[in-house]
């Protein structure tokens, strides 16, 4: 049994406006692993970029516990977005994080570097992001939240920006790139054929406000890439599964 890296314990999010209080969240609980790609999913605006984001320290949450089973944990927080700047070198957007945590020594750019050659853009580093293309705009994004060594990456729709051939392709990329490093992965989406295809485990959360309504293990015979992993027998299966739990109604 893999050790627990993060525990969410009755994780609860309230909004005050004008109008009075809204609940979020009302009662989130799971734990992560060390090495795991965990996927949660849920009806659209049932709070999963919320939690995302309390996880992150971006937002106080408004009850319950979160547990980090490491002293002075690393977070990588990856977006929609690759938000590259256009005016740095793809080198210099991927220090960037390294700059501003004063943590950029010659051992971690030549790590940075190493990254860039080993997931195929070496010869791009004194190029600009509008040389790129959308997928390599995102793997260099990937390796800018890398290059501070992450215990625990969070990815908040990190794929949902490109077109559907590019974010297919990327899937692959990405997991792969995740699993070489033996990273940590808690990966927010709303695409269901994503989250089957890369993810370890999957959590279900229900209509807001939110709790866990279930959490499926992903095991497939032939399981390899997210691309593969699509063709795998068990894909539909767990794809009727996670529909019905989620009771869309179109």
């Amino acid at each position: 049994m893999k050790n627990k890296i993060l525990e969410i314990s009755h994780l609860t999010k309230n909004y005050q406006d004008l109008d009075g209080e809204t609940m979020a969240v009302s009662d989130v609980s799971f734990d992560v692993y060390e090495k795991e790609f965990l996927a949660v999913v849920g009806p659209s605006g049932c709070g999963k970029s919320t939690i995302l984001s309390i996880l992150s320290g971006l937002e106080d949450k408004s009850g319950g516990t979160i547990r980090f089973n490491k002293e002075n944990i690393i977070l990588g927080y990856m977006l929609q977005k690759d938000s590259l700047f256009p005016w740095r070198t793809i080198l210099d957007n991927c220090l960037l994080g390294l700059e501003i945590t004063n943590s950029l020594t010659e051992e971690s750019r030549a790590y940075v570097i190493s990254l860039l050659k080993t997931y195929g853009l070496s010869e791009f580093m004194d190029k600009y992001p509008s040389s790129l293309s959308g997928g390599m705009r995102q793997r260099a994004a990937l390796i800018r939240t890398l290059a501070i060594k992450p215990d625990i990456l969070l990815l908040d729709e990190a794929l949902s920006a490109l077109d559907y051939q590019t974010r297919l392709a990327l899937s692959d990329d990405l997991y792969h790139i995740i699993k070489n490093e033996g990273k940590t992965a808690v990966m927010i989406t709303h695409d269901l054929a994503e989250a089957i295809s890369m993810a370890d485990r999957i959590i279900v959360l229900t209509k807001r406000p939110s709790t866990v309504k279930k959490i499926y293990t992903v095991t497939m015979k032939d399981k390899s890439s997210p691309i593969h992993n699509r063709k795998c027998p068990e894909f539909s299966e767990y794809y009727d599964k996670i529909w019905r739990d989620l009771d869309v109604h179109l």
